[in-house]
């Protein structure tokens, strides 16, 4: 898994904003998700459809230069 923290600082360094810590009401619902940290696993997703991730990580993605090119 990736922590949000890892995503959240790939994402501002690619646009060139700050990342700073924030209160959990900033993220109204969300907030559950963001702070619960929740780490995920593509095994059974593997398993059931014999799937074999071949791409980049999250975070190498993300620091492509056309990742989001606003196109």
């Amino acid at each position: 898994g990736v922590p949000f923290r890892d995503i959240a600082d790939a994402i501002g360094r690619k646009l060139n904003l700050p990342v700073a810590p924030r209160e959990a009401a900033h993220f109204g619902w969300l907030a559950g998700f963001v702070g619960g940290d929740m780490v995920a696993s593509s095994t059974a997703t593997r398993q059931a459809l014999g799937w074999h991730p071949s791409g980049p990580s999250l975070l190498s993605d993300v620091a492509q230069p056309d990742y989001h090119s606003g196109a």
